[in-house]
């Protein structure tokens, strides 16, 4: 039987186990946070980008009776990994103009699709851009394949969390925190914009921006049926969507309320009302355009259990059929945004070709 612990040790380095598996310690850390699973120690990691100086932290999370254990950003995903996401627009661009990493049919399922140029920066940088941000303004299509872009690129799995991951992550065994203004960027004391994150109290797990700053994706939908979790492998309950919109949202933001930055609070995305300002037709798949969303962000979860071929294209791809219609239309028949293979060779192609 599974068992997981958490705890918080005082001392030396983790050894990590056989392969050097990122966050996975044979022996029990004398320091640091970490979660016991069998035989093995959760710890915390830190991961750099293939190809880039730019790196990002993961906790690892001891599971529960629904959840197994996992790790989750310990922090909002930030305008310097996402560019990294976002330039590849460019680059895919430049890989069929020289004919090199071309997308087939028998390929197409280690393909992402890469974001389109802004039409208009101001209703995604009205925070400013700077590295330390957290990114917004993204679809959660946008963000599930920037998951899937990490996973290739890195080896690892990462995704979206599920609300109950999300929660259960949030309140880190305790209580609501009894100060937002501690822990949280919201309106009364955000001055109405987002900050760098890692800035206020972390809660109990380590983990930075849970409420507040930017609200963040989960893979659910607020008004869907919850499937149970998928028997041995361990995936957790999701209300997959079965339509366009609303999605989930979590933790408030800078824009809303303190009363709204709560674990248990949700926020149902207004898709339509996002893209009002957008020109096209169709509208961007990737991008909002409407200032309502410029604090829509989200963090990475990577699971600890395996994770199967099925379902991990079920986290990473358009779960709509629609969604993938548009955004192909908009690569093919417009040019905007484009389609590219990533795998770990992707950063020695871009050196080659991409630059």
């Amino acid at each position: 039987m599974k068992r997981w612990l958490t705890f918080l040790a005082i001392a030396a380095a983790p050894v990590l186990a056989s392969g050097e598996t990122p966050g996975v310690a044979t022996e029990r850390p004398a320091e640091g946070r970490y979660v016991e699973v069998d035989d093995v120690f959760l710890v915390p990691y830190e991961a750099t980008i293939p190809g880039t100086d730019v790196s990002f932290w993961m906790e690892p999370i001891p599971g529960d009776k629904t959840l197994a254990p996992y790790w989750i950003g310990r922090t909002e995903v930030t305008w310097a990994e996402y560019r990294q996401y976002m330039n590849l627009c460019a680059i895919f661009e430049r890989f069929n103009d020289a004919g090199v990493r071309q997308v087939t049919d028998a390929n197409r399922v280690d393909a992402i699709t890469a974001p389109s140029k802004l039409y208009d920066a101001s209703f995604t940088f009205g925070s400013g851009d700077k590295p330390e941000l957290p990114a917004v303004s993204m679809t959660q299509y946008a963000a599930k394949q920037y998951t899937k872009w990490l996973s290739l690129l890195t080896g690892s799995v990462y995704r979206l969390p599920s609300e109950a991951e999300w929660e259960h992550a949030c309140r880190a065994d305790g209580a609501e925190p009894s100060d937002p203004d501690a822990v949280a960027w919201h309106e009364d004391n955000s001055d109405f914009e987002t900050h760098a994150v890692a800035r206020k109290e972390p809660n109990a797990w380590g983990l930075y921006d849970m409420l507040g700053n930017s609200s963040e994706w989960v893979l659910d939908a607020p008004d869907a049926e919850l499937e149970d979790a998928d028997g041995p492998r361990g995936e957790p309950p999701v209300a997959w969507p079965t339509k366009l919109f609303p999605r989930l949202l979590k933790g408030g933001s800078a824009f809303l309320a303190a009363d709204e930055a709560t674990c248990d609070a949700r926020r149902d995305s207004d898709d339509d009302t996002w893209r009002d300002y957008d020109p096209n037709t169709p509208k961007s798949p990737w991008w909002f355009a409407n200032d309502d969303a410029q604090d829509v962000g989200f963090r990475v979860l990577r699971p600890y259990q395996a994770t199967s071929d099925a379902m991990r294209l079920r986290y990473w791809d358009a779960d709509i059929p629609r969604i993938q219609k548009v955004a192909d239309f908009r690569i093919d028949e417009e040019g905007r945004g484009e389609r590219g293979l990533v795998d770990p060779g992707l950063p020695a192609a871009i050196k080659q070709y991409g630059r």
